[in-house]
């Protein structure tokens, strides 16, 4: 059973950000960009420990729709046809909680590799 249960889920196109209140009191706001490079779907996490995939160029990828799982996740179907990936509620929580972290740990990976983001002008 999920430790935490979200009350509201909330995808905004526009802006390309998905917002997710707890029943905790916590929320938020994350990029469609920030969730599909942190998918949790073998494509992007690999088999095992140490073959994830980093992925590049997913600074304008939004999501098309959110599909639920269950009672227990959701599957975002990204607009560059990503859609294995299957969020639990204690996954999207994770991910909330240690976004700061893992955002900075994306971008030295990115910068490591030799890429770098581009931006909307």
């Amino acid at each position: 059973m999920s430790k935490h249960t979200p009350t509201e889920i909330n995808l905004n196109r526009k802006t390309r950000m998905l917002t997710v209140a707890f029943d905790d009191g916590a929320s938020f706001e994350m990029s469609c960009e920030y969730l599909r490079v942190h998918s949790p779907s073998a494509e992007v996490q690999g088999h095992g420990p140490g073959q994830g995939v980093l992925q590049v160029g997913k600074e304008r990828v939004n999501i098309e729709r959110i599909e639920p799982v269950g009672n227990y996740a959701i599957k975002p179907v990204f607009d560059d046809g990503h859609d294995t990936g299957i969020y639990s509620w204690d996954t999207l929580y994770t991910l909330g909680v240690n976004q700061a972290e893992n955002w900075r740990d994306y971008l030295a990976q990115l910068k490591s590799a030799g890429h770098e983001r581009q931006l909307d002008s």
